[in-house]
């Protein structure tokens, strides 16, 4: 063999090992790591920021490339996004439970595309000068909720009083002691006006009270308020409550005595 086909047949072999290197035969990698560095996220107050790090991996497990040249774009932007949607609903001062919230949900695997999952591992901080806007934006939110508490207990004790005759009575003589001409067209004027009444109470039951007492003083007769204990009688008969009928029986039996008492035995 001449020389120059022995110089042919070594540079040969070295041509074939660069085309068995190419990076078109050198199949996708299916999984990888990643960093989010710096990041800037809302808290609950849009202008008051956290920065976060996030340390993250992602997988694809279907044959083929991914779409996407690079996969960590999107499963950066998946992890992102999933945290800055807990991130605002937090404060930059209670950075611990937020980062827990964050962890909850990407520590686990996040699907961001069809085969393309990804996790990550949040660790976050807050400026100086974030964590003093935060402070001060809450000394300034306590301030507005003990105002609007005082104003919500002065217009409850307010209606308390407006709502009872003899208590508005004494209250506006205090007030307004040279008006007292006033009163009769004062009274008129607050006469629908209801009391206040826990939110833990049944509404329902405040109404019935209310509505029975009015039903009461409407019967101005005997014979009104004769009719209405007897049916009241009645209906307690029916619902199985003894004790309740004896006090409306003795309700009847007052009611019907003075009657009795005029007309005398016949």
């Amino acid at each position: 063999m001449s020389a120059f086909a022995r110089w042919r047949g070594k540079s040969g072999t070295p041509a074939t090992d660069s085309a068995a290197a190419s990076p078109n035969s050198v199949p996708a990698p299916h999984s990888g790591t990643f960093a989010i560095t710096r990041e800037q996220a809302r808290s609950h107050v849009p202008s008051i920021r956290f920065t976060v790090r996030i340390d993250g991996s992602w997988e694809f497990d279907e044959p083929g490339p991914f779409p996407h040249h690079d996969p960590a774009v999107p499963a950066r932007h998946g992890l992102r996004e999933q945290a800055r949607r807990v991130l605002s609903n937090y404060s930059v001062l209670d950075a611990s439970a937020a980062q827990d919230a964050v962890n909850d949900i990407i520590a686990t695997r996040v699907r961001i595309a069809p085969g393309l999952t990804a996790r990550g591992e949040a660790t976050l901080s807050a400026r100086r000068q974030d964590r003093a806007l935060a402070r001060k934006h809450l000394r300034a939110e306590r301030a507005g909720d003990l105002t609007r508490q005082e104003a919500r207990r002065h217009l409850a004790f307010l209606q308390a009083v407006l709502a009872d005759t003899d208590t508005r009575t004494v209250w506006w003589i205090d007030e307004h002691p040279d008006r007292l001409g006033e009163l009769g067209e004062l009274n008129e004027g607050l006469k629908d006006v209801k009391p206040p009444h826990e939110r833990t109470q049944d509404v329902l039951r405040d109404e019935i009270s209310r509505f029975t007492d009015r039903l009461f003083t409407d019967l101005h007769t005997p014979q009104q308020k004769e009719v209405f204990l007897r049916a009241l009688t009645q209906t307690l008969q029916s619902l199985g409550s003894p004790e309740l009928r004896a006090t409306a029986d003795a309700w009847l039996t007052a009611v019907r005595a003075p009657d009795h008492h005029e007309n005398g035995p016949q």
